[in-house]
């Protein structure tokens, strides 16, 4: 059986579900960032988060095709991370720390396997008209609520992601990404710079989504907590806000710009 699973097949089978992921993912944050941008200075419409996205995805030509193989690529993103977080495919180890990775892992394996949902049930038209990611969050919180010791839960939740958006942007910072990355040293001069500045404003931004499930938590009331749209509500209402919400939206437009890179140049490792 071991053998059957590191067959030269299976390993390519891995390895292109892991980049059609990272493509995937780095499509709804472009378009989320680009929406973003457009809407703090007065292009476009409302801020959306990833669902808006991808109910934008659906309105272009073409756009169940390019919405289903965006669901097909983020279900192989969420495969790669369980593979990341089971078989510790990236070597974090079964330390505190390691295993703290991992479960961050786990939980951005569900949190995408949602998101391929939802973009398949855009597809068949069974989803209501909201773009708001926020929706999904207070339903999760919700969903938390209603559990024994649910209050601790969600706070639990809200402590988890503050957790993952501080190594998110001490990555980016420390540009720990660069020992899973095979790329020529003249694309580093550019891409570094954009790759870290992503992935800490990515990180500020699960930061703030932690902190409304503490403030959920705190207040038992599942309404409080929320998704990138609320992010994007509370920059704009900011002094600066425009301002703040242009940053921001700039930051997660580079954060999909280097999931599009590690879609061509991380290294994939599916020795399972």
């Amino acid at each position: 059986m071991a053998n059957s699973m590191n067959n030269p097949d299976h390993r390519d089978a891995i390895t292109l579900f892991a980049r059609m992921g990272y493509a995937s993912l780095g499509i709804v944050y472009v378009l989320v960032g680009g929406l973003a941008a457009l809407a703090a200075f007065g292009q476009g419409g409302q801020t959306e988060g990833s669902r808006g996205a991808l109910e934008r995805v659906l309105t272009a030509p073409f756009g169940k095709v390019l919405l289903a193989l965006m669901a097909i690529g983020l279900v192989g993103y969420a495969m790669w991370r369980i593979i990341q977080a089971v078989k510790d495919a990236d070597h974090h180890g079964n330390g505190a720390k390691g295993l703290a990775i991992r479960a961050g892992l786990l939980a951005s394996a569900i949190t995408h396997t949602l998101l391929a949902f939802f973009a398949a049930t855009l597809i068949f038209q069974l989803a209501g008209s909201s773009g708001d990611s926020g929706g999904g969050s207070q339903g999760v919180a919700g969903w938390l609520m209603q559990q024994p010791f649910g209050r601790w839960l969600v706070g639990g939740v809200g402590f988890i992601m503050i957790g993952v958006g501080i190594a998110h942007a001490f990555k980016g910072y420390k540009a720990k990404f660069d020992k899973h990355f095979s790329m020529p040293t003249q694309t580093q001069q550019w891409a570094y710079p954009i790759c870290r500045f992503g992935l800490v404003i990515r990180g500020v931004v699960f930061v703030i989504v932690g902190s409304f499930f503490i403030i959920a938590a705190y207040q038992i009331d599942p309404n409080e907590a929320g998704g990138m749209g609320e992010v994007f509500s509370t920059l704009r209402s900011q002094p600066f806000g425009q301002w703040l919400l242009g940053f921001v939206a700039l930051g997660l437009f580079a954060f999909g710009l280097y999931s599009l890179l590690a879609a061509i140049y991380r290294r994939i490792n599916p020795e399972v």
